[in-house]
């Protein structure tokens, strides 16, 4: 490791003073003018990973659906899931090294982590549509290179496309090829094998209104689209032509106000879809009749495949275990309808996508979503080893094993991903011959409300039974409980943000009015309880 070289290379990069940020769930994110350091250093970081896993690594430039002005950065590891939680505390360390510590720092990584220095090193470098993007990447590539590692810059990609590369590269291209055009290949091709199963005619399940948040997923599907346009007709809007990215527009902005995006007229019973910033979240939507609005967030995504999934697996005829994964924030209903109904076991987990991935991995076909639009399905081997052996069986189950194959095929089993979850979504509506409104009619959501209450210090707040519970401070749990019991149907939890000095609140019951009030009831709580400051939580907020 040429210290001097790192010095030299630190300094064109250097950290302001006072700078403090933290790796989490999502990585790095913040105003974009305060990330060039964090940039560099990441490249550095990746090119040690890269060297101590003798892998290709991925480094991500994006903050997903964070404002235009902000940036982040996220590292890929090998099998294209999210970074090891100890180099996580790595990553967070090497960002908020003072300039004098920066060579004491990555010798304490490498020892730590007993990497050879002599290894060779290969990270991948991708970057959403930001304006901010194309030149903190260059101050990626500069770390990764002052440490002797290669580089490949694939330039503008989405973020699952990243992880999609990275997964490819690492297992000698037996997931698919490292190249976008391998992955519109992939993704196409299994999806139209799925349509022409599908029985029903004419062209009424196959139009569909994508709002791409003006991010990077816009590019993309308009890239991808000729493949598939036999099979689904697209029409791309907020696709960063006019507007600016993740305003008023996108998945997080339609999940949070229950309202569509700007930019984008929606006849009744039309079905529509918005992704977020950099193409890792999906939820859909329609109008009905009435023009009242409907939203199909990740919990009905989750539920649909599942019910889809086991439904051809009871036609192979396998035993093979199937289950889904959610968070607290899962809707009552959707757990209730997959467990009484569907007979799928359900899963949670604390909340961020690392731990509902590793969970999924449990099981033969692990399906994971959170409510806001996040997720996939992974598939064990024991699963293409029972498709293997299904030429075998009779007709109608080799049908039924060839559909699970090219289902298979279209999920980004890496990462949660717009473009291959909407895809999935879109082949199993046409193959049950649903319309949008049948599938929403599916359950009924119970009515909640999520809340956000300012403490001196969120530590004081402590979870278990993923998330689900407080441990301290003594007496709010059972607090919680008391008030849970006036109302029908009712559940409460709350839990610390990762980011503030803020609680989440989420209550549900059986009216919007008892939701509301619930809510309003535990905040007091945790006010009273929990150190609450500023002013005190009021019913009719």
């Amino acid at each position: 490791m040429d210290l001097g070289a790192v010095t030299k290379y630190s300094a064109l990069h250097a950290k302001p003073s006072g700078l403090i940020l933290q790796y989490g769930t999502a990585g790095f994110r913040t105003k974009a003018e305060h990330l060039d350091h964090v940039m560099f250093r990441m490249g550095l970081l990746a090119a040690l990973r890269s060297k101590q896993t003798k892998s290709t690594i991925g480094v991500m430039v994006t903050a997903s659906h964070n404002p235009e002005e902000d940036n982040g950065v996220k590292l890929v590891d090998p099998l294209g899931e999210m970074l090891a939680p100890s180099w996580e505390e790595h990553a967070t360390c090497l960002a908020n090294a003072e300039e004098q510590d920066m060579q004491r720092v990555l010798i304490d990584i490498s020892e730590k982590e007993a990497v050879n220095l002599q290894q060779d090193a290969f990270v991948v470098v991708g970057r959403d549509t930001r304006p901010s993007s194309e030149k903190l990447s260059q101050s990626v590539i500069d770390g990764v290179t002052v440490l002797g590692g290669e580089f490949h810059d694939y330039g503008l990609l989405t973020t699952p496309q990243l992880h999609y590369m990275v997964y490819c590269r690492n297992t000698g291209s037996r997931y698919g090829k490292a190249t976008l055009e391998g992955y519109y290949q992939k993704l196409s091709k299994a999806f139209m094998e799925l349509i022409k199963q599908a029985s029903c005619s004419g062209d009424e399940y196959r139009s569909l209104k994508v709002d791409c948040a003006n991010g990077i997923g816009a590019l993309k599907l308009r890239e991808m689209e000729h493949y598939f346009s036999q099979g689904l007709s697209v029409q791309l809007f907020n696709d960063g032509s006019k507007g600016k990215l993740n305003h008023l527009c996108g998945a997080d902005f339609v999940k949070s106000h229950q309202k569509p995006p700007q930019g984008m007229e929606i006849k009744s019973n039309e079905r529509c879809c918005s992704f977020d910033g950099d193409a890792d979240r999906i939820v859909y939507y329609y109008h009905d009749a009435d023009g009242h609005f409907h939203l199909i967030d990740g919990d009905k995504i989750a539920t649909l495949i599942s019910s889809f999934l086991k439904e051809l697996l009871v036609e192979i005829g396998e035993s093979l275990n199937i289950g889904v994964v959610q968070t607290a924030y899962a809707n009552g209903s959707s757990t209730r309808y997959l467990e009484e109904v569907m007979k799928v076991p359900v899963y949670c987990t604390k909340t961020g996508v690392k731990h509902l991935h590793h969970k999924a991995q449990e099981f033969d076909i692990g399906v994971y979503f959170e409510a806001n639009g996040h997720g996939t399905a992974l598939f064990s081997t024991a699963v293409e080893m029972k498709i293997k052996q299904s030429e075998q069986l009779e007709e109608k189950k080799r049908k039924a094993a060839k559909m699970l194959e090219n289902i298979i095929d279209l999920f980004n089993q890496a990462a949660g991903d717009a473009i291959s979850d909407m895809l999935v979504i879109e082949a199993i509506l046409a193959l049950k011959g649903l319309t949008v409104q049948q599938w929403d009619a599916l359950y009924t959501d119970l009515p909640n409300r999520q809340l956000k209450v300012q403490v001196a210090d969120r530590r004081v707040i402590s979870t278990t039974n993923a998330e689900r519970q407080a441990v301290t401070p003594p007496g709010l749990q059972e607090t919680i409980n008391d008030l849970v019991k006036k109302y029908k149907l009712s559940r409460a939890f709350v839990r610390p943000s990762g980011t503030e000095d803020v609680v989440r609140v989420y209550a549900e019951a059986d009216s919007q009015e008892s939701a509301d009030h619930l809510a309003c009831e535990v905040s007091l709580a945790v006010f009273q309880l929990a150190g609450g400051i500023g002013e005190r939580p009021q019913p009719g907020f």
